[in-house]
């Protein structure tokens, strides 16, 4: 559990990042902030939306507002595995075989059009999602900390893309789309995002991230809160529009962006109402609809909207959860005492 003055201090720090990256990117501050949160909760972001609606402005905007390496993949129908995990040459001056690294090889990798590439090089981003390392003719390297993919994609239904598969989908923390800009918003992108761009520089470091995260692991989730979550995300698997429904890596995603989203407001503590929020962006792209549910035209996030409408808030007030937050202060104040 961390103190209050430690989570007001994140919340400052998340609040500086969320307010440089909207320097270039306007009107899109919900969007912004699930980024940025899913950075924090050690997530990977999927973007998809039409083109030329800012997807990979927002990811460079990101990786300025950070002291962090930063890679550009993109992706193409010939691009090979290698290219993305790296490969071995021979050195023939030595006589010996080196590793050259691929583009994964950073802390912030933007994967751009990921769904252009083939699935042989989609599924060489797997192994670097899940554990952090890349296997190269039976060599592991473990990739630097913090790392972090973010994926744009182009619907589906246009020309030259292929379907991401299930287990590709199941690794992204969050599936988020970009939108349209309003009138005012768009006018403002095209007088002032070229200078925004050019001005944007980093405010937080490496070791600050590494920080933020070790911090939102400390946020405390009450029992009830939890099991609140799990109910949401089992519930997936036994609704008649859901052909397959969401895999308990859904729940501990859906848990760790709810301990993001408490240290981004400040919070030392997570409520149900993290977790109703944040449920239909972390869910909606790990759950299959059934053949009849596309025909009667439901979508993902309709059925979890569902869910959560039929799943019952559990009995945890603000004042209790603000009670066991005075609870674990003084025991954490005792504890340094």
């Amino acid at each position: 559990m961390i103190s209050q003055e430690t989570a007001n201090q994140a919340a400052d720090t998340l609040e500086s990042i969320i307010d440089n990256v909207e320097t270039v990117i306007v009107g899109k501050r919900e969007a912004v902030e699930l980024v940025v949160m899913a950075l924090v909760a050690q997530g990977h972001v999927l973007l998809e939306d039409l083109p030329g609606t800012g997807k990979t402005s927002l990811v460079s905007a990101l990786a300025k507002s950070l002291d962090c390496r930063f890679n550009r993949i993109q992706f193409t129908p010939d691009i090979m595995p290698s290219d993305v995990t790296g490969f071995s040459i021979y050195n023939q001056k030595s006589h010996e075989f080196e590793f050259r690294p691929g583009g994964v090889m950073s802390n912030l990798v933007l994967v751009d059009e990921i769904n252009r590439a083939s699935a042989k090089t989609q599924a060489a981003l797997l192994e670097a999602m899940e554990e952090r390392q890349v296997t190269v003719d039976n060599q592991t390297y473990k990739l630097e900390e913090p790392f972090m993919v973010l994926a744009t994609q182009n619907p589906i239904e246009q020309y030259g893309t292929y379907p991401l598969p299930e287990a590709q989908l199941d690794r992204f923390l969050i599936k988020l789309s970009m939108g349209y800009p309003l009138l005012d918003e768009e006018l403002k992108v095209v007088l002032e995002t070229k200078a925004a761009k050019a001005r944007i520089a980093p405010v937080a470091s490496a070791e600050q991230v590494l920080w933020l995260r070790e911090q939102c692991e400390n946020v405390y989730v009450a029992p009830a809160v939890a099991r609140y979550a799990v109910q949401i995300v089992t519930s997936t698997r036994s609704m008649k529009e859901c052909s397959c429904g969401a895999s308990p890596r859904g729940s501990i995603a859906l848990v760790n962006l709810a301990r993001a989203n408490a240290l981004m407001r400040g919070r030392v503590y997570v409520m149900p109402d993290d977790i109703k929020y944040l449920a239909p962006h972390v869910l909606s792209h790990r759950i299959m609809l059934t053949h009849e549910a596309k025909v009667n035209g439901r979508s993902a996030r309709s059925v979890i909207m569902s869910i959560l409408d039929s799943v019952a808030l559990p009995g945890v007030t603000e004042n209790e959860m603000r009670n066991i937050e005075e609870q674990v202060i003084q025991a954490h104040a005792v504890q340094e005492a």
